[in-house]
């Protein structure tokens, strides 16, 4: 694993942090500001992310809207979970912020995190642990967190996620509904999307729950 400190584009913000290697990731998320809050309801706002780069004691994130030095974040990350911190540097398209956990939770993310690692070195994308599929039936309906929806073709799937063709091409990010199975796009194709499901599809029934039946 190296430790991406030393590159000249590093941002090293404390003595502390520098006991931490950092590894590039790609894991989607979201993330609340402690003082960004609905001015009608009063609840703390939402925002979408990726983090690009993670260590036990702290993550870049890249984000549509950045917090300011010093402010409290609450993220939700893929894979990872629930992290909180605070905004330690801003960056041109999001910011890079601590993580404060305990002895054991660090211990419990610099696992995680060789995991992730040593995924992305076996190049096993969307966990390659499950097979993919080509279904018997291949037509199934996109829906979109607007309620749109959109007829679609699975090109293939497995228990973790599926390959789709469509005319319309969400965000990485977005949360959509395929079939009945709920998930996130992670990846642009040429003809459509890839989507990673939110939580595995038993296998008996995969296809049931994924395509048009």
């Amino acid at each position: 694993m190296a430790v991406l400190e030393k590159s000249p584009n590093r941002v090293a913000v404390t003595s502390e942090r520098r006991r931490f290697q950092r590894v590039r990731v790609n894991l989607l998320g979201r993330f609340m500001l402690a003082d960004r809050r609905e001015a009608n309801s009063g609840t703390r706002r939402e925002f979408p992310c990726q983090v690009v780069e993670m260590s036990p004691g702290g993550m870049a994130v890249t984000a549509p809207v950045v917090g300011k030095a010093g402010e409290r974040v609450i993220a939700y990350v893929d894979h990872i979970g629930r992290v909180e911190g605070r905004v330690v540097r801003q960056l041109s398209s999001g910011f890079v912020m601590t993580i404060a956990a305990t002895p054991r939770k660090r211990e419990k993310l610099a696992s995680q995190l060789t995991w992730l690692a040593n995924r992305h070195i076996l190049n096993m994308p969307e966990d390659r642990r499950h097979g993919r599929i080509v279904p018997r039936n291949q037509a199934t309906t996109l829906v979109l967190p607007d309620g749109l929806g959109y007829a679609c073709r699975v090109i293939d799937l497995s228990l973790s996620g599926a390959a789709v063709a469509a005319e319309v091409k969400p965000t990485l990010g977005t949360l959509v509904t395929l079939g009945k199975a709920q998930g996130r796009v992670v990846r642009h194709l040429p003809d459509g999307f890839a989507v990673e499901f939110t939580r595995l599809q038993h296998p008996d029934h995969l296809e049931e729950n994924v395509t048009s039946g």
